[in-house]
């Protein structure tokens, strides 16, 4: 493990609880291992002391996080991870389809 990196470690843990941001487990000091710092923004070089950048995520959720955003970016070839205004309407001519319908007998 980089010096850096276990020192923002270190650091994560005096500060946050030690609880998943995602699932809300908790963990005892025997299980420590289990728990991730996971950079809000992405950026790994970006360590505030106050640790406003690092969320503790348990090794299950912060596999999930890296991944929504892999499976993200793999589908529209977006350079960040962004929400994608939805343009599909499948119901938009439904109300005039009703109205049309001829009356059952």
């Amino acid at each position: 493990m980089v010096s850096n990196e276990k020192s923002y470690r270190d650091q994560a843990l005096k500060l946050l609880p030690w609880v998943c941001a995602r699932c809300a487990r908790e963990f005892p000091a025997s299980r420590l291992r289990e728990l991730t710092v996971h950079h809000k923004d992405g950026n790994h070089d970006h360590n505030p002391p106050d640790g406003s950048n690092w969320e503790l995520l348990c090794i299950y959720c912060h596999e999930n996080e890296h991944a929504r955003v892999t499976d993200a970016m793999a589908g529209g070839g977006m350079r960040e991870p962004a929400v994608r205004a939805v343009t599909h309407k499948p119901l938009a001519g439904l109300a005039a389809l009703v109205k049309k319908a001829p009356p059952k007998a």
